[in-house]
């Protein structure tokens, strides 16, 4: 079985197809194609080879936007198949949400979530009901 990645492997069906064609030349004598007998070559063997980085990085990045109230932060690091990191945004309500998550290959993603701070809520407006006036026979 041939494996190839990344579209490698229709590039290597293209490339064994050419080198079909040329070993076998087309011959055209005006009215049809016909052609030409080679003697058969031996085709080399074909490898394909995949090369992925190990996975190695670690970044941090936050907003603190005070005439929207957007306020977060986030931080994340892997080495390999561990993962791990946090994140804190500001909600509406004014709580804040920390996230901390970690993976580490094999027994799955786990996260902790807490929250801290006391929720503010706007004060609403009362609604006042206005009766609306009755028209008797009015008609569209």
């Amino acid at each position: 079985m041939i494996r190839g990645c990344n579209g490698q492997l229709k590039a290597l069906f293209i490339a064994l197809f050419v080198n079909y064609i040329n070993g076998f030349p087309i011959e055209y004598d005006g009215h049809e194609f016909s052609l030409i007998e080679a003697p058969a070559a031996k085709p080399e063997p074909v490898r394909t080879f995949c090369y992925q980085a190990y996975p190695k990085y670690r970044f941090e990045y936050g907003v603190k936007d005070s005439h929207t109230g957007d306020i977060k932060d986030q931080s994340e690091e892997r080495d390999g198949d561990s993962v791990k990191g946090e994140y804190s945004l500001v909600e509406p309500d004014g709580t804040v949400r920390k996230v901390q998550y970690q993976d580490d290959g094999h027994s799955g993603f786990n996260a902790v979530v807490t929250r801290s701070g006391h929720a503010v809520h706007p004060p609403t407006q009362k609604k006042l009901a206005i009766p609306v006036a009755s028209y008797a026979g009015y008609e569209h």
